[in-house]
């Protein structure tokens, strides 16, 4: 039956690339609304407010992530590398900030947590960058 059999690979990539896309989009958004609406300064303003070790840091550091690792992401670009530090930054916001409120204050982080933990498991995919690169690799 066609539910219970195993994905081909062309599927896996198909939904890793669906996957990658989804998280991306969010963390882009969200990047570009830290470094296009409130800037580092309010970014930083509002990492001190929430208790976010050194925000002065952390704060730019987060909108650069979100936003240029969310463009990465998006095209397969180090997904490894870039979901671990989607993982981390994940965790920290449910850690830091969110996790004192409960679990429906941190719905969409913990979601974003579990897919950028299968994306730096299983990787973009055949259609990425990534996929192109090691192509190149095998072959040159």
């Amino acid at each position: 039956m066609l539910f219970f059999r195993s994905s081909s690979p062309r599927e896996l990539s198909l939904g890793l690339a669906a996957l990658r896309i989804a998280v991306a989009t969010i963390f882009i958004q969200h990047g570009a609304q830290k470094l296009f609406v409130y800037g580092f300064g309010g970014v930083t303003g509002a990492f001190t407010q929430m208790g976010v070790p050194f925000p002065g840091v952390t704060g730019p550091f987060i909108a650069l992530l979100e936003f240029f690792g969310g463009i990465a992401l998006l095209i397969g670009l180090l997904t490894r590398l870039i979901a671990l530090g989607f993982a981390c930054d994940m965790l920290a916001a449910i850690l830091l900030v969110q996790l004192k409120s409960g679990f429906s204050h941190y719905e969409l982080e913990f979601l974003l947590l579990g897919s950028s933990l299968a994306l730096f498991l299983a990787g973009a995919g055949e259609f990425s960058v990534d996929a192109l690169l090691a192509r190149r690799a095998v072959k040159g």
